[in-house]
């Protein structure tokens, strides 16, 4: 990746100490300005896969890292370029119409008024739990891991609100999501992403994990490095850069449903709708994703603080400063 001083990008001269003095506990840090590298640091920690540790790691840019829940966000772009493949249903498609495996769900005339937007913003109306550890199924995408069904699981939970009404975080609404593209492209998600995702922008390496059913995860199963993540954040900070279609991201990066004042959700995408707006993908442990368009600027943090309640204090101090070194110039 070509680079960029902070004095060319816009930024304070001391950029890079005052970022790096707030690195903290991170595993990794990527930051673009107009598609060139601003900054890159890799830290050293303990890390892990789904829970299984892999000890402590010397981070650098070749290193995979879990993406947690950033890989929903990931899935909402494939889900666009299937779609523009004629391949899934559009938003507005009943969504039990798609999965005629369950024709006691479709029958059921709540049920048969989901729509597959319900499943892109989180809004099905299902009984729902993640606000538990993810170390008991207790917890709700626990619960589906564990289930003969995952799919079955999700479109049978107890219907709690109207579909559409309320955003409620779930991670089974991106399993649907996910399942539409299999059914559609005819193979595993992994193969889908490589062929019309990763190898069109320059990511060659990547693992997508999955459970014990075969199905691999599109709530929190990628794998990827920091700077292949920021290859996806330039394409959706250039429009789509012919690869994923610039229609759909106007779509999925729209507010479709406020979570609270300045966020809203769009299609799999978290939306800050102040100053300045972003959309970013989110995940356990400290993943970030974020885009500013307004700027040109695309941030990729990693880290390792899984299931801690604490994890996205250093990420957003981070963030909070890289901004701070802008708006001081």
């Amino acid at each position: 990746m070509k680079r960029i001083t902070p004095g060319e990008a816009g930024f304070a001269p001391d950029l890079e100490e005052r970022l790096a003095a707030r690195f903290g506990d991170l595993h990794g840090f990527v930051v673009l300005k107009d598609g060139r590298l601003l900054f890159e640091r890799y830290g050293e920690g303990e890390d892990q896969s789904w829970g299984v540790s892999h000890g402590v790691v010397s981070f650098g840019p070749g290193t995979l890292h879990d993406l947690r829940s950033v890989t929903k966000s990931v899935v909402s772009l494939l889900y666009g370029i299937a779609l523009a493949d004629g391949l899934v249903p559009a938003p507005q498609e009943p969504l039990l119409a798609h999965f005629p495996e369950y024709p006691d769900l479709a029958a059921d005339p709540r049920r048969a008024a989901l729509t597959v937007e319900h499943a892109l913003t989180m809004t099905l109306g299902v009984e729902w739990r993640e606000d538990l550890p993810y170390t008991t199924p207790e917890n709700s995408e626990i619960a589906m891991e564990l289930a003969p069904d995952r799919h079955r699981f999700v479109l049978e939970r107890p219907i709690v609100e109207e579909p559409g009404r309320r955003w409620h975080y779930c991670g089974g609404a991106s399993a649907i999501v996910a399942r539409l593209i299999v059914k559609g492209a005819g193979e595993p998600l992994p193969d889908f992403a490589r062929k019309r995702l990763f190898e069109p922008l320059g990511i060659g390496s990547f693992e997508w994990l999955a459970g014990d059913d075969g199905v691999h995860s599109a709530a929190s199963g990628l794998r990827l490095t920091p700077r292949d993540l920021a290859r996806i954040g330039r394409a959706v900070l250039d429009g789509g850069a012919g690869v994923v279609p610039s229609s759909w991201l106007d779509r999925a990066l729209r507010p479709h449903v406020e979570i609270d004042e300045g966020a809203a959700y769009g299609y799999q995408w978290w939306l800050g709708t102040g100053r300045p707006p972003f959309a970013a993908g989110n995940g356990n442990g400290g993943q970030r994703l974020v885009v500013y368009p307004d700027l040109g600027l695309v941030v990729v943090i990693t880290a390792g603080r899984y299931d801690s309640p604490d994890a996205w204090e250093t990420p957003q101090a981070v963030l909070d400063e890289l901004l701070r070194a802008r708006s001081q110039v």
